[in-house]
């Protein structure tokens, strides 16, 4: 098995071959892998007489790492045999006196003393090379003669407030006519706006109209409509005219403008005089009607369908009144009756809401109407009921979570026990604050420890009260509907944080919020005032659907 596979060189010994041909053979192969890394391999024994064949290697031959080129200090250059000689004595100069001293040891040796020397001459080098801080010479002023400075002059950019004179300019000719003034426009039309508790003289007069001519415009339109009638943001068209002389005022030409949405108002000069038109506009007070599909959003369906934004706000209070928003389906359809005007120049006047109404699959889900003295929101169910219904406890009258209850507590700054009488809840800083219910504001300002409080007055001995306020939204003896919103969230008086203080008051004693219930009494109305309302609401219904039309005001 050993001489089955050997390693030859490039000749083989022949037949007699004795303990030289052994000498000659690289030895015996045992591993595989040891095949690629000898020479030619030769599969058994050779012939009597023959020389063994050379074969083709099983694995390539490796190739000797070519030897790496050599560098110019170890060439033959006569140079380079002059630069090593050099590099040899000054390396053993540096290994006998070294140049980085360590100045904390060998103090007082030579070594020491030529480190000290070598410090001190790095420094003096640095500061002979510091750099001067002198301020820098400019060139010296150049007296310029009067040709070259119009040349600087003509060719320099300024602006004309200060004079300029940018490029040449040529001497007038007789074909010039010099003006001794400049002429003014013979005639100026402008607008002008009346202001929040402004008077129409005053506006007239900053408009550039004389204190005679704006008190003589005053006194006519008070003939026509009182002055206090003129809302704020009234736009006034003036005409000005040419005057005689530069310091007196322009005179009044003509004036124009709408106190009423029904009436225009023009006074003009005719014959050095001033005179007054009346110009009634027809209108049109046919309600306006809105209808369209829920969708995702009840409040821009709603404005994308054209129903003004005033009127938009009183549907959602109103219906929020007889239906949770969560019941109300995105295939539902809203329908909203406004009162409108529209003029005959084009203009709309959007009032009050008249009817509000939800319709789900053609049948009526809620339908409110404006009703009764004080412009609330009613159902004819609500109109025609009677006896009692209960509605339950208050509901929450901010958003936000209960922290803590109505009893004994430690108070949290006065640091003692004491009575609580009312419940927390947790809200974020500016949360709206909403009435539990309608009533009437019987306070409302600052309250001791209850910082910024109102209180509610429902009727019957139950009151409401709301504490901590950052503002208040309602006033002394305002009427406030259920939902509506009368103040914020805050942490005024006595107060750790953001929170609501929520009371309720029975014969003017606090007690629990969670033992009052709401109860509703309907009492019997009149039929005759059941048979107004199915009319009016009949007759909002019979209004056909539509666009606003024309601008509003």
């Amino acid at each position: 098995m050993q001489g089955f596979f050997s390693v030859s060189k490039e000749r083989h010994a022949t037949k007699g071959t004795g303990p030289a041909v052994l000498e000659e053979a690289t030895g015996v192969l045992g591993p595989r892998e040891e095949l690629g890394l000898a020479g030619n391999v030769t599969f058994g024994r050779a012939r009597p007489g023959m020389a063994p064949a050379r074969r083709t290697p099983l694995l390539p031959r490796p190739e000797a790492p070519s030897p790496p080129a050599p560098t110019f200090r170890h060439s033959n250059h006569p140079l380079a045999k002059n630069w090593t000689g050099v590099c040899l004595r000054v390396e053993r100069w540096s290994a006998r006196y070294p140049l980085a001293q360590d100045l904390a040891e060998k103090v007082g040796s030579g070594t020491w003393f030529r480190g000290l020397g070598l410090l001190v001459g790095l420094i003096l080098l640095s500061i002979m090379f510091w750099p001067r801080f002198a301020p820098l010479e400019a060139a010296p002023l150049v007296a310029l003669d009067e040709a070259s400075q119009v040349e600087f002059r003509a060719q320099s950019l300024q602006t004309f407030s200060h004079g300029s004179t940018q490029g040449r300019h040529f001497a007038a000719t007789d074909a010039v006519t010099r003006l001794a003034a400049a002429p003014e426009r013979p005639e100026i039309q402008l607008t002008a706006t009346i202001g929040e508790n402004d008077s129409l003289p005053r506006m007239l007069q900053r408009a550039g109209v004389g204190s005679g001519d704006a008190g003589q415009v005053a006194a006519m339109v008070a003939s026509a409509v009182p002055l206090s009638d003129i809302a704020p943001g009234t736009r006034f068209s003036i005409t000005l005219g040419a005057r005689s002389n530069a310091s007196d005022p322009r005179p009044l030409t003509a004036i124009g403008f709408r106190p009423r949405f029904d009436l225009a108002l023009a006074i003009n000069r005719q014959g050095g005089a001033l005179a007054l038109a009346r110009k009634p506009i027809a209108v049109d007070v046919t309600p306006l009607r809105v209808q369209g599909l829920v969708g995702s959003s009840l409040y821009r369906s709603a404005r994308a369908a054209g129903a003004p934004l005033s009127a938009v706000q009183d549907y959602l209070r109103a219906i929020d009144q007889a239906l949770s928003f969560d019941e109300i389906a995105p295939t539902d359809t809203f329908d909203l009756v406004v009162d409108y005007k529209h003029a005959a120049d084009g203009e709309g006047e959007a009032g009050n809401l008249l009817y509000a109404g939800v319709v789900r699959s053609g049948q009526p889900r809620a339908q409110l109407l404006r009703w009764g003295p004080d412009g609330s929101f009613t159902s004819l169910a609500d109109l025609t009921g009677s006896g009692q219904t209960d509605q339950g406890f208050f509901g929450a009258p901010v958003s936000g979570h209960v922290t803590s209850g109505y009893g004994m507590r430690r108070h949290p700054i006065l640091g003692y026990v004491r009575m609580h009488a009312g419940m927390d809840f947790a809200a974020s800083w500016g949360s709206p604050i909403y009435a539990v219910t309608d009533g009437r504001v019987a306070y409302a300002g600052w309250h001791g420890g209850h910082g910024n409080y109102v209180r509610l007055d429902h009727g019957g001995g139950i009151a409401t009260g709301y504490g901590h306020m950052s503002r208040i939204a309602v006033a002394l003896g305002m009427a406030v509907r259920r939902g509506q919103i009368i103040g914020y969230v805050g942490s005024t008086g006595l107060s750790t944080g953001a929170h609501l203080h929520y009371e309720v008051y029975r014969g003017g004693q606090t007690v629990d919020p969670m033992s009052v219930r709401m109860v509703q009494r309907r009492q019997a109305v009149d039929p005759r005032q059941v048979a107004a309302f199915k009319a009016r609401l009949q007759a909002l219904l019979s209004v056909r659907p539509g666009a606003v039309v024309g601008s509003q005001r």
